[in-house]
């Protein structure tokens, strides 16, 4: 940065003989301080009409474009550092997301994230030669056939003779597609509640009167709302129906 360090030469007399010198100057018992000389604002003027060094605005774009980057890069590290201070804070205080949902009398949770929409219940077309118990058909969703699924008979629950008691004054049954590692799957609800958080030291082992195919399916339950929700494994749940409806 040579040509911004570079000054034209002046008379700094004010150094040498003046107040920053050894004031030997004849002015000083007439202007008292050099700031009060016509040679000091003289000489200051001449520094700010001088012309400019060559390749200074070069060199003052490089210098700028220095401290940007230098600037990017420390926001940069902090934005990384926050990024690793909140991973740290979630794996200490970490929440599941869950969408609860029910089947017969039986309260039912999966992660949120398989979840890709709900639908009204939709005519599901019977495929010849393998429907079953557990595979039911087809269902048209906007024009894309999706297989379609008894989740309440993969899980062995009982019919409910009796309903039990709704979280709403208005229950409507729902249809929900269920995607994982690209296999998406359909199957109806009795009653959907929507998305809940827990904290993840919250889910508690299989209570020993669970039946043993929901058993089979089950991680674990939460208490919620005076309840026993069961927390289904998403990836056996998966991995069963790719074996046991697949070709």
């Amino acid at each position: 940065m040579n040509s911004i360090n570079n000054r034209a030469t002046v008379d700094n007399c004010w150094n040498m003989i003046g107040i920053a010198g050894d004031r030997s100057c004849p002015e000083l018992s007439n202007f008292i301080h050099c700031r009060n000389c016509p040679v000091y604002s003289t000489a200051g003027r001449n520094l700010l009409e001088r012309s400019l060094p060559e390749n200074y605005q070069q060199e003052w774009t490089q210098l700028f474009a220095e401290k940007r980057t230098n600037l990017q890069e420390t926001r940069v590290a902090q934005k990384s550092e926050e990024f690793i201070d909140s991973t740290h804070a979630l794996t200490s205080n970490e929440t599941i997301a869950v969408v609860i949902f029910r089947l017969q009398r039986e309260w039912l949770a999966l992660p949120a994230e398989v979840f890709k929409e709900t639908i009204s219940p939709s005519l599901i077309h019977t495929i010849p030669h393998r429907t079953n118990k557990i595979l039911r058909g087809l269902v048209n969703i906007r024009g894309e056939l999706q297989l379609c699924i008894s989740l309440s008979n993969l899980l062995h629950l009982e019919n409910a003779d009796i309903q039990p008691e709704a979280l709403s004054p208005l229950v409507y049954s729902r249809m929900v597609v269920v995607v994982k590692e690209g296999n998406a799957w359909v199957f109806a609800v009795d009653e959907l509640y929507g998305i809940q958080r827990f904290p993840r030291q919250e889910l508690r082992d299989t209570p020993n009167g669970t039946t043993s195919a929901a058993q089979t399916y089950t991680k674990g339950f939460f208490h919620w709302r005076s309840r026993s929700l069961s927390y289904l494994d998403d990836e056996l749940l998966f991995t069963s129906l790719n074996r046991k409806v697949l070709p």
